[in-house]
Protein backbone atom coordinates (compact mmCIF):
# COMPACT_ATOMS: atom_id res chain seq x y z
CA UNK A 1 0.00 0.00 0.00
CA UNK A 2 1.47 3.21 -0.78
CA UNK A 3 0.70 6.58 1.08
CA UNK A 4 -1.15 9.70 -0.72
CA UNK A 5 0.02 12.86 0.83
CA UNK A 6 -1.92 16.77 -0.07
CA UNK A 7 -0.20 19.24 0.34
CA UNK A 8 -1.61 22.75 0.72
CA UNK A 9 -1.02 26.22 0.44
CA UNK A 10 -3.43 28.58 3.24
CA UNK A 11 -4.45 31.29 4.35
CA UNK A 12 -5.37 31.62 8.17
CA UNK A 13 -8.82 31.32 7.18
CA UNK A 14 -8.64 28.44 5.26
CA UNK A 15 -8.18 29.57 1.61
CA UNK A 16 -6.82 27.53 -0.54
CA UNK A 17 -7.36 29.14 -3.70
CA UNK A 18 -4.84 30.71 -6.35
CA UNK A 19 -1.64 31.20 -4.49
CA UNK A 20 0.50 31.63 -6.96
CA UNK A 21 -0.85 33.74 -8.94
CA UNK A 22 -4.03 36.12 -10.28
CA UNK A 23 -4.70 33.67 -13.52
CA UNK A 24 -3.95 30.91 -11.23
CA UNK A 25 -7.93 30.77 -10.35
CA UNK A 26 -9.53 33.55 -10.63
CA UNK A 27 -13.40 31.59 -10.57
CA UNK A 28 -15.67 33.53 -8.74
CA UNK A 29 -14.43 36.64 -9.18
CA UNK A 30 -11.11 35.64 -6.62
CA UNK A 31 -9.46 39.21 -6.69
CA UNK A 32 -5.90 37.88 -4.69
CA UNK A 33 -4.55 35.72 -6.83
CA UNK A 34 -1.07 35.17 -5.94
CA UNK A 35 -1.28 36.08 -2.18
CA UNK A 36 1.45 33.75 -1.43
CA UNK A 37 4.36 35.44 -3.28
CA UNK A 38 5.11 38.06 -1.08
CA UNK A 39 5.64 35.32 2.02
CA UNK A 40 7.94 32.64 0.06
CA UNK A 41 11.91 32.32 1.61
CA UNK A 42 14.24 30.20 1.89
CA UNK A 43 12.72 27.65 4.33
CA UNK A 44 9.89 27.41 2.10
CA UNK A 45 11.72 26.56 -0.89
CA UNK A 46 13.69 24.13 1.06
CA UNK A 47 10.48 22.69 2.41
CA UNK A 48 9.13 21.90 -0.87
CA UNK A 49 12.11 20.89 -2.55
CA UNK A 50 12.25 18.36 0.06
CA UNK A 51 8.58 17.07 -0.40
CA UNK A 52 8.57 16.77 -3.99
CA UNK A 53 11.88 14.51 -3.49
CA UNK A 54 9.65 12.29 -1.94
CA UNK A 55 7.70 11.98 -4.92
CA UNK A 56 7.18 8.48 -6.64
CA UNK A 57 4.16 10.27 -8.95
CA UNK A 58 1.60 12.91 -8.74
CA UNK A 59 -2.41 12.95 -8.62
CA UNK A 60 -3.79 16.63 -10.08
CA UNK A 61 -7.06 17.83 -10.76
CA UNK A 62 -7.39 18.88 -14.01
CA UNK A 63 -7.50 22.91 -13.04
CA UNK A 64 -3.47 22.15 -11.46
CA UNK A 65 -2.54 19.53 -14.03
CA UNK A 66 -2.95 22.47 -16.78
CA UNK A 67 -1.21 25.27 -15.13
CA UNK A 68 1.36 22.93 -13.91
CA UNK A 69 1.51 21.58 -17.99
CA UNK A 70 2.36 25.31 -18.87
CA UNK A 71 5.09 26.63 -17.00
CA UNK A 72 7.04 23.20 -15.31
CA UNK A 73 8.36 21.85 -19.21
CA UNK A 74 9.82 25.05 -19.65
CA UNK A 75 11.61 25.19 -16.38
CA UNK A 76 15.51 24.53 -16.27
CA UNK A 77 15.48 21.56 -14.37
CA UNK A 78 19.45 21.46 -13.28
CA UNK A 79 19.18 21.47 -9.61
CA UNK A 80 15.50 21.91 -9.09
CA UNK A 81 14.04 19.37 -7.63
CA UNK A 82 10.81 20.35 -8.08
CA UNK A 83 11.23 20.78 -11.56
CA UNK A 84 13.10 17.55 -12.00
CA UNK A 85 10.11 15.37 -10.35
CA UNK A 86 7.06 17.28 -12.24
CA UNK A 87 8.80 16.67 -15.87
CA UNK A 88 10.22 13.04 -15.35
CA UNK A 89 7.25 11.24 -13.02
CA UNK A 90 3.98 9.94 -14.43
CA UNK A 91 1.17 12.59 -13.82
CA UNK A 92 -2.51 10.85 -12.86
CA UNK A 93 -4.79 13.30 -13.81
CA UNK A 94 -8.53 13.51 -12.68
CA UNK A 95 -10.73 14.97 -15.14
CA UNK A 96 -14.22 14.95 -16.93
CA UNK A 97 -13.58 16.78 -19.66
CA UNK A 98 -9.84 16.06 -20.94
CA UNK A 99 -10.21 13.34 -23.52
CA UNK A 100 -6.26 13.68 -24.10
CA UNK A 101 -2.88 14.92 -22.27
CA UNK A 102 0.03 16.11 -23.90
CA UNK A 103 2.50 16.30 -21.19
CA UNK A 104 4.86 13.91 -21.37
CA UNK A 105 4.16 10.96 -18.66
CA UNK A 106 0.61 12.71 -18.16
CA UNK A 107 -2.50 9.81 -18.33
CA UNK A 108 -6.25 10.22 -17.61
CA UNK A 109 -7.90 8.49 -14.74
CA UNK A 110 -10.81 6.55 -15.51
CA UNK A 111 -14.49 7.90 -14.50
CA UNK A 112 -14.52 6.41 -11.10
CA UNK A 113 -11.80 9.12 -9.85
CA UNK A 114 -12.28 7.34 -5.96
CA UNK A 115 -11.83 3.86 -7.46
CA UNK A 116 -8.65 4.70 -9.75
CA UNK A 117 -6.95 6.44 -6.63
CA UNK A 118 -7.62 3.26 -4.57
CA UNK A 119 -6.35 0.89 -7.44
CA UNK A 120 -3.37 3.26 -7.20
CA UNK A 121 -2.91 3.35 -3.68
CA UNK A 122 -2.99 -0.32 -3.89
CA UNK A 123 0.00 -0.55 -5.81
CA UNK A 124 3.40 -0.58 -3.87
CA UNK A 125 5.96 1.98 -4.31
CA UNK A 126 6.24 5.73 -2.88
CA UNK A 127 4.31 8.49 -2.24
CA UNK A 128 1.01 9.23 -4.57
CA UNK A 129 1.29 13.04 -4.46
CA UNK A 130 -0.98 15.89 -4.28
CA UNK A 131 -0.57 19.37 -5.29
CA UNK A 132 -3.27 22.26 -5.38
CA UNK A 133 -6.19 20.75 -7.16
CA UNK A 134 -8.85 21.68 -4.48
CA UNK A 135 -11.66 20.21 -6.00
CA UNK A 136 -9.44 16.82 -5.96
CA UNK A 137 -8.85 16.97 -2.68
CA UNK A 138 -12.27 17.95 -1.70
CA UNK A 139 -13.23 14.58 -3.61
CA UNK A 140 -10.07 12.42 -1.54
CA UNK A 141 -10.95 13.58 1.73
CA UNK A 142 -14.65 12.64 1.77
CA UNK A 143 -13.43 9.49 0.81
CA UNK A 144 -10.77 8.89 3.88
CA UNK A 145 -7.97 8.74 1.16
CA UNK A 146 -5.99 11.08 2.13
CA UNK A 147 -2.57 9.11 4.37
CA UNK A 148 -0.96 12.69 4.91
CA UNK A 149 -2.04 16.21 4.73
CA UNK A 150 1.26 18.93 4.54
CA UNK A 151 -0.33 22.57 4.85
CA UNK A 152 1.59 25.83 4.45
CA UNK A 153 -0.50 28.45 6.35
CA UNK A 154 0.48 32.34 5.74
CA UNK A 155 -0.35 34.72 7.92
CA UNK A 156 -2.87 36.44 5.61
CA UNK A 157 -7.24 36.54 5.76
CA UNK A 158 -8.64 37.32 2.63
CA UNK A 159 -12.19 36.83 3.95
CA UNK A 160 -13.19 34.73 0.43
CA UNK A 161 -11.87 31.90 -1.84
CA UNK A 162 -12.33 28.33 -1.78
CA UNK A 163 -11.14 26.71 1.54
CA UNK A 164 -9.40 23.11 2.29
CA UNK A 165 -12.46 22.16 4.46
CA UNK A 166 -15.62 22.76 2.70
CA UNK A 167 -17.36 19.72 4.58
CA UNK A 168 -17.95 16.48 3.53
CA UNK A 169 -14.46 15.39 5.08
CA UNK A 170 -14.64 11.92 6.72
CA UNK A 171 -14.28 12.76 10.60
CA UNK A 172 -10.70 11.60 11.28
CA UNK A 173 -7.93 12.55 14.12
CA UNK A 174 -4.51 13.40 12.67
CA UNK A 175 -0.99 13.15 14.47
CA UNK A 176 1.39 16.09 13.52
CA UNK A 177 5.27 14.89 12.55
CA UNK A 178 6.71 17.60 11.71
CA UNK A 179 5.98 21.44 12.17
CA UNK A 180 8.12 24.47 10.76
CA UNK A 181 8.05 28.22 11.03
CA UNK A 182 9.11 30.28 8.32
CA UNK A 183 10.98 34.05 8.43
CA UNK A 184 7.80 35.22 7.20
CA UNK A 185 5.49 33.58 9.76
CA UNK A 186 4.10 30.74 7.87
CA UNK A 187 3.97 27.72 9.75
CA UNK A 188 4.58 24.09 7.11
CA UNK A 189 3.22 21.04 9.48
CA UNK A 190 2.68 17.44 8.23
CA UNK A 191 -0.31 15.41 9.62
CA UNK A 192 -0.63 11.72 9.09
CA UNK A 193 -4.29 10.23 9.59
CA UNK A 194 -4.60 8.50 13.07
CA UNK A 195 -7.94 7.39 13.96
CA UNK A 196 -11.47 7.78 14.97
CA UNK A 197 -12.90 10.80 16.54
CA UNK A 198 -12.74 10.33 20.10
CA UNK A 199 -14.81 12.57 22.64
CA UNK A 200 -15.21 13.81 25.79
CA UNK A 201 -16.57 16.12 28.25
CA UNK A 202 -15.16 18.70 31.21
CA UNK A 203 -18.95 18.55 32.76
CA UNK A 204 -18.41 17.42 36.49
CA UNK A 205 -19.93 13.58 36.27
CA UNK A 206 -20.82 14.54 40.31
CA UNK A 207 -21.92 17.69 40.21
CA UNK A 208 -24.96 18.67 42.11
CA UNK A 209 -27.53 19.96 39.45
CA UNK A 210 -29.25 21.69 42.23
CA UNK A 211 -25.82 23.87 43.71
Amino acid sequence: MRPLTVTTFLTLDGVAQAPGGPQEDPSGGFPYGGWLVPFADEAFGQQMDAWFRGAEDFLLGRTTYEIFAAHWPHVDATGDPVAQALQTKTKHVASRTLSSLEWSSARLLGGDVPAAVRELKAADGGELQVHGSIGLVHTLLTEDLVDELRTIVFPVVLGQGKRLFEGGAAPRTWELVSSVQTSTGAVMTAHRRAGEVQTGSYALEDADSTV
